[in-house]
């Protein structure tokens, strides 16, 4: 049964999904990494593929841009196609200063200012987005023994804007251990929870907040390849 925007029909779906932002990452994953990948939807030119990975069956679906994209496709997702567990694979700009471009942050806890979070739990509570701890771990001991993969785990910040100038923000939440800044992380782990399921975000450094560095764009694919074996070891650990 097709959503209103995923035209897959049921079973299409493997249990595992990793999440690019970019529908042209989800089929660059589907054709460099899975096996026998098939299409199954591409509404609004938001590609999804499954097919295997050593044997396991996997499938690779876009997300868009922002929290309320992300969060329509993980609902879809989870609720409707049996999605069990979702892997964002991103990039983030770094925000503490010991990281370096090309390091990958295990997103063990996401702020936000995007009001579709905040306005989630009545009575002034501040939600706390979190991932499946399960997947985060694994994540990280994945990392670590990757040859030349700079892992981090550590919170980052869901920002709804893009082209924000507010050093101010920025310091304090650096302050307090944020690493990096980016837009889908507590969105899908928010719709996680709801759908009581399980999420990670991994994100790798593409630029900083702090000074003008940023990755190629040879050099981000190569490094978006290296998060994107991070998320399948973690799929087959966790």
């Amino acid at each position: 049964m097709a959503t209103p925007h995923i035209s897959a029909e049921p079973g299409d779906f493997a249990p595992d999904v990793l999440m690019p932002g970019d529908p042209r990452r989800a089929t660059r994953i589907a054709e460099t990494v899975l096996e026998d990948a098939r299409l199954v939807t591409e509404v609004r030119g938001v590609l999804g593929y499954t097919g295997t990975f050593e044997g396991r069956p996997v499938s690779v679906m876009a997300s868009g841009m922002g929290v309320p994209s992300i969060s329509i496709y993980a609902t879809e997702l989870y609720r409707f196609y049996g999605v069990q567990r979702i892997i964002r694979i991103g990039t983030a700009g770094g925000m503490a200063r010991h990281l370096e471009l090309g390091d990958v942050v295990v997103a063990t806890a996401a702020h936000t200012d995007s009001s579709v979070s905040a306005n989630r739990i009545p009575g002034g509570i501040h939600y706390s987005h979190v991932p499946d701890f399960g997947l985060a771990a694994a994540a990280f001991a994945a990392g670590q023994a990757t040859p030349g993969a700079g892992v981090h785990a550590g919170p980052v910040l869901t920002s709804d804007v893009f082209y924000a100038d507010r050093p101010h923000v920025t310091q304090a939440l650096t302050d307090h251990g944020t690493l990096a800044v980016e837009m889908e992380a507590a969105g899908l782990y928010a719709v996680a929870d709801r759908e009581r399921a399980k999420a990670l975000a991994l994100v790798s450094i593409s630029d900083f907040t702090f000074q003008a560095a940023e990755l190629s764009a040879e050099e981000r694919e190569q490094l978006f390849d290296r998060a994107v074996q991070i998320g399948l070891a973690a799929f087959a650990a966790a």
